[in-house]
């Protein structure tokens, strides 16, 4: 019962009953063909009998012969899957290979023809003319041509998957005919009861096999299958069974062509690569659900597809865009009348072209929207199956219908009865912005207006002109979900906007509809765990005043100008680099086979400037080669400093262009990538290796940014992060909601928006009256303002700009925060909740005009510090190092919008020089020996402390220690002015230091606990 035969006998049992397959004869295998030929003949002769006579009365009985040779022809030259989608020529006829099973059950002979396809399983093929005694475990063949290889293992005989696979690399000559890329069999799987692996290329040692697994408990491997099955039984029963392997060839295979430019002495070389896409278990199961549940529920719904980094994203969306675009309900109606992809990549725009066309084989299947918004009302007008947008475009389709008019073309986008389908590539809470709101406006125009006729002539207002309340509802109706059009949302790492609006329930009841966790991507091999090797380092500075007097400013301002003081210090900067540089050409440089790039992640455009400047230098003064930098932000920077001189991201670069770095940085001359903002979301370097972070990190932006690292490509082992200003704990709770599934916390009260109003007209900032009035204006002629209009709204809005200006410092605060919290609250919850409420929707509007208008805080004080401080002493001292391990702990729930934002309160003054000290404790001093007095007020300080003195009494001498090494640094730096010395080697002996801690630490304890005696 242990042996391999009977594993082929389970499989082969299965394909041949609810399979589909039927028993083929493996003798029948033309090894130097690579083909079945009676299958072929008996195929093309029962499909297709009148071109097969049109052929006998040509070529007599030398016909199968000739078919046969000019298939083997066609193969090589247009490749299989051509052939199985398109046929192949033989004599001025063409002939089909496969039928495949058409979009609708309208044409009973397209049924017919998909009916007469011959399937067959074979086992123990014998595939090679040289050597004759070699065979093949299993072969799938779809009317004589081989489609699928397949070699099974038995752990219980001693082999697994990877025997197989280590089989296919070294025993499978890829020469031979049968496995020649593209020509044959498409797919090859190594196989055993408890795990699946695939490749659609043999390349010898080279080859690459990709998990064709279900995943269990969010990461790699397969779930029990339950009683009496293997866990890999999917692999047979669902992925390969006739209709799934059919439909797979139809519409998911496809040949991927790239072509990379490649920088040389020569010029640019171009490098073309082809793969053949064969789709992952999560690709094709994602992709079929979808589509599964639009076409038995219809449009109006919103789903989410969180598929982690290295999912495949960009193929999932091509094929979902293809499905939906012909996709049929039961009753044959066409569910969508057209899909409307939504990205900004412009990689995808030209790959989804390329896929669709190889499925279909015409054109204006897909049209890019890549000139104007005069473009996309043509296609949505004239109903292109697949539009590819950016978002930005929709909020302008009036105005470009109306030039069209102008010019005299006609263009309709009446929408009722049109049912549309929007995929959304990296949704984010963007997608609830205002602009999100006009795609929904676009798309439903005539669903709204006939809202607006019906329902909404019960709704309360009665303050505004009939055309004033027209365009006020149009804005209220586009918020909520609308019927006729269905979003599907693919991203990584969704918020909670993102998961509380694209809702529709996956098979276990909750959100999000599909998932492929960063765990099962990480456990797959598809992307880099870059937090393995994670190392922080922290900075020891300390501060004295150059001044000689002790001004009152305020605490908050005055920590965030020295914080960026210290920051932007050269001498900070200078140390860096140094750390940096040394760490790159001695640890990271040689990895990749010396091949890797880094990244250095700066706090601001000027951080990025000033580290341009220090890594030029530090690499000209230390005579360093092999390292060049390249530096990207945006705009044009005056350093504070140098006030006459500005800096731009090409001038820094030597004249590069920005459109051309991403291709410099590919390119062997260029080693290090300084950021700000830039290149940290969407940027693709599979050879970045290393990330030196020197800015503050939380959340999705901590996740976007140091997932740059995690490409994959041949020759990169691990990575590597050094990070300078983040806590190990803060990037694990950055991570860990989007390391397996994401957590969500509870939904927002909708009674927060009423709660707000309340308080945002007992400010008595604004009047009910001036808001009915900015509405009366601002909606009666939105599409057409006047001079006339926008005077009218300044008009209006200035009034309450006056009274805030009244307010003191915290009631400004106060209701400031309270009017963006309502604007942010009611973007999102009006999404959600239908409300009908128009004051609601007339405070929004207002609100958003009004909080452009608000006054700013004044923050000089923090400028005029920069001069009244000087850098003391300075340090780098590595904190910790190694993984941070996202397998433990909880994170924490993501949640939603709430009142935030109600003040800052009261910023008290403190002398400067205490303000300094507590700075200090924040970032931490070294520990070193020192006289005993220094001990002796040390530990008169400690003894004398509540905190510690209540934590003696409860604790340990080893829990104690917990939190008096927390208080201890700020009880040295109490003690700083008049030790210079002392601080001196505090700051440069790691074991005086050690010692002079455990000193302190049982002299204190072992006081506090006699005092309680």
């Amino acid at each position: 019962m242990h042996q391999e035969t009977y594993f082929e006998q389970a499989m082969e049992q299965s394909l041949i009953g609810p399979g589909g397959f039927e028993k083929g004869d493996a003798a029948g295998f033309d090894a130097g063909r690579g083909l079945f030929p009676e299958e072929v003949l008996a195929f093309v002769q029962a499909s297709q009998p009148r071109r097969w006579q049109s052929l006998v009365k040509l070529q007599g009985e030398q016909a199968g012969e000739v078919l046969v040779a000019s298939l083997v022809k066609e193969l090589a030259a247009k490749n299989a899957l051509h052939v199985l989608r398109h046929g192949f020529k033989c004599f001025g006829k063409t002939f089909r290979l496969a039928y495949f099973a058409p979009n609708t059950g309208m044409n009973p002979e397209a049924a017919k023809a998909y009916a007469q396809n011959r399937l067959r399983v074979m086992r123990q093929v014998h595939f090679s003319e040289q050597h004759p005694r070699k065979s093949l475990d299993m072969v799938l063949s779809v009317n004589g041509l081989p489609v699928v290889t397949l070699e099974l293992k038995n752990p219980m005989t001693g082999q697994t998957a990877e025997e197989a696979m280590r089989q296919y690399r070294r025993d499978r000559d890829p020469e031979e005919p049968i496995f020649r890329f593209k020509q044959r069999a498409l797919v090859h799987f190594a196989v055993d009861p408890d795990q699946v692996f695939m490749t659609t290329r043999l390349s010898g040692e080279e080859t690459r096999f990709l998990p064709f697994n279900r995943g269990h408990d969010f990461g790699a491997g397969n779930p029990p299958a339950g009683e009496n099955n293997y866990r890999t039984a999917y692999l047979w029963e669902q992925a390969l069974s006739r209709d799934s392997l059919m439909d797979i060839l139809a519409r998911f295979l496809h040949l991927e062509v790239s072509e990379k430019k490649i920088a040389t002495k020569r010029g640019v070389k171009r490098h073309r690569k082809e793969t053949l896409i064969f789709p992952r278990y999560h690709q094709l199961d994602a992709v079929r659900k979808l589509v599964a549940s639009a076409r038995e529920k219809g449009a109006g719904h919103n789903y989410l597809v969180q598929h982690s980094a290295g999912s495949g994203k960009s193929n999932s969306i091509a094929w979902l865009a293809h499905r939906l675009s012909s996709l049929h309900d039961a009753a044959d109606e066409k569910v969508f009348d057209s899909v409307v992809v939504i990205t900004d990549r412009r990689v995808l725009d030209q790959q989804l072209q390329d896929t669709i066309y190889q499925f279909d084989h015409k054109q204006g299947v897909v049209q890019k929207i890549d000139e104007n918004t005069q473009q996309l009302a043509q296609a949505l007008s004239s109903g292109v199956p697949i539009v590819i947008s950016t978002i930005q475009k929709f909020p302008f389709i009036n105005q470009a219908m109306e030039t069209l008019a102008n010019k005299g073309e006609e263009v309709s986008l009446e929408t009722g009865g049109r049912r549309f389908a929007v995929i959304v590539d990296e949704a984010h809470s963007s997608q609830s912005g205002e602009t999100a709101m006009e795609l929904r406006k676009v798309l439903n125009r005539d669903g709204i207006e006939s809202a607006i006729a019906g329902e909404f002539l019960d709704v309360e207002e009665e303050d505004l002109s009939e055309e004033a309340r027209k365009a006020l509802f149009e804005d209220m109706l586009k918020r909520p979900r609308q019927e006729n059009i269905s979003f599907f949302a693919f991203t990584a790492t969704p918020k909670y906007k993102t998961l509380a609006v694209f809702n529709e329930p996956g098979p276990d009841g909750e959100p999000p509809f599909h998932l492929y966790s960063m765990r099962q991507a990480i456990e797959e091999g598809f992307i880099m765990d870059v937090l393995a090797n994670y190392t922080t380092y922290k900075a020891y500075s300390g501060l004295i005043k150059s001044i000689e007097d002790d001004p009152q400013v305020p605490r908050r301002k005055a920590a965030k100008a020295l914080a960026r003081f210290i920051s932007l210090h050269p001498h900070n900067i200078a140390q860096k680099v140094e750390v940096i540089v040394e760490h790159f050409r001695h640890h990271s440089r040689h990895k990749i086979g010396g091949r890797a790039k880094a990244m250095v992640v700066t706090g601001s455009r000027l951080h990025a400037v000033r580290y341009k400047q220090a890594f030029d230098k530090y690499i000209e003064d230390n005579g360093i080669t092999g390292i060049r930098s390249l530096v990207a932000f945006s705009g044009s920077v005056t350093d504070p400093d140098f006030p006459d001189q500005s800096y731009t991201e090409v001038g820094m670069n030597e004249g590069i262009k920005e459109s051309e770095l991403p291709d410099r940085f590919d390119s062997e001359h260029y080693q290090v990538l300084l950021v700000a903002e830039k290149y940290q979301t969407g940027f693709d370097q599979p050879l970045l290796h290393t990330m030196y972070v020197d800015k503050r990190l939380a959340g999705v932006q901590a996740v976007q940014t140091l997932s740059r690292l995690n490409r994959t490509v041949p020759g990169k082992e691990d990575t590597f992060v050094l990070d300078f200003v983040n806590e190990r704990d803060e990037i694990f709770q950055s991570f860990k909601p989007y390391y397996e599934v994401t957590p969500v916390g509870e939904p927002s009260d909708p009674q927060q928006l009423y709660t707000l109003q309340h308080r945002l007209e007992e400010a008595q900032v604004f009047f009910s009256d001036e808001v009915n009035a900015f509405s009366e204006v601002w909606y009666r002629n939105r599409h057409e303002p006047t001079p006339a209009d926008h005077r009218k709204i300044n008009a209006i809005i200035d009034r309450a700009v006056e009274r805030y200006k009244a307010l003191d410092d915290d009631e400004q605060e106060a209701f400031k925060g309270r009017l963006a919290s309502f604007r942010n609250l009611y973007g999102f919850l009006a999404q959600i909740i239908p409300y009908q409420d128009s004051s609601l929707e007339k405070l929004y509007g207002y609100a958003r005009f009004l909080l452009s208008k608000l006054p700013r805080r004044s923050d000089d004080t923090v400028f005029e510090l920069e001069d009244e401080v000087a850098l003391k002493y300075y340090r780098l001292q590595k904190i910790s190092e190694g993984a941070i391990d996202l397998g433990v702990g909880e994170a924490r729930e993501l949640y939603g919008p709430t009142e935030v934002g109600t003040g800052r309160g009261e910023d008290e003054t403190v002398e400067l020089s205490t303000l300094i000290g507590k700075l200090n404790d924040r970032f931490g001093t070294g520990f070193t020996p020192a006289d005993q007095l220094f001990f002796d007020q040390i530990a008169e300080s400690a003894v004398e402390n509540e905190t510690l003195q209540e934590a003696a009494k409860a604790n340990s001498v080893d829990n104690f220690a917990y939190v008096f090494e927390k208080m201890l640094e700020g009880l040295f730096i109490e003690r700083m002015d008049g030790n210079e010395e002392i601080f001196g080697r505090l700051m440069n002996d790691n074991d005086f230091r050690r010692v002079a801690k455990e000193h302190l630490l049982h002299e204190v304890y072992e006081r506090l606990q006699s005092e309680r005696g």
